[in-house]
């Protein structure tokens, strides 16, 4: 199965558990892949036969922006949900989101979940 990756998109959002994060905020790390079959895209050279990921990006960002979730799950839910329901041509998605500064007292890179979902 092929591929459409949209990378490291990072957005600041209202989303924890804590109440802290839901008042300041912090950065979201958010990784996308569709998987598709990109053939007929790839002989065409035409946009309808493959999925925009500047419009997937910006269905990511009004979820991100637009709600205050608990949990980084129930985002990633969320955008698999829309995703998959707007774009037909996509088979699966796998969603990345990671937590540079969670409220974690420690050294770490960053904590997240990553969820696959398919029709």
């Amino acid at each position: 199965m092929d591929k459409i990756l949209m990378n490291d998109m990072m957005f600041y959002a209202y989303h924890g558990v804590l109440e802290e994060e839901k008042r300041l905020g912090q950065k979201f790390i958010i990784s996308i892949e569709l998987l598709l079959e990109l053939k007929a895209a790839g002989l065409s050279d035409d946009v309808m036969d493959t999925v925009s990921y500047a419009d997937v990006y910006e269905d990511v960002k009004e979820i991100v922006h637009g709600n205050k979730f608990n949990l980084i799950e129930k985002l990633a839910e969320e955008i698999s949900k829309v995703v998959l329901m707007k774009y037909s041509l996509v088979n699966e998605i796998i969603i990345k989101i990671l937590k540079p500064e969670a409220p974690v007292n420690g050294i770490y890179h960053s904590f997240g979940v990553e969820i696959c979902r398919n029709r």
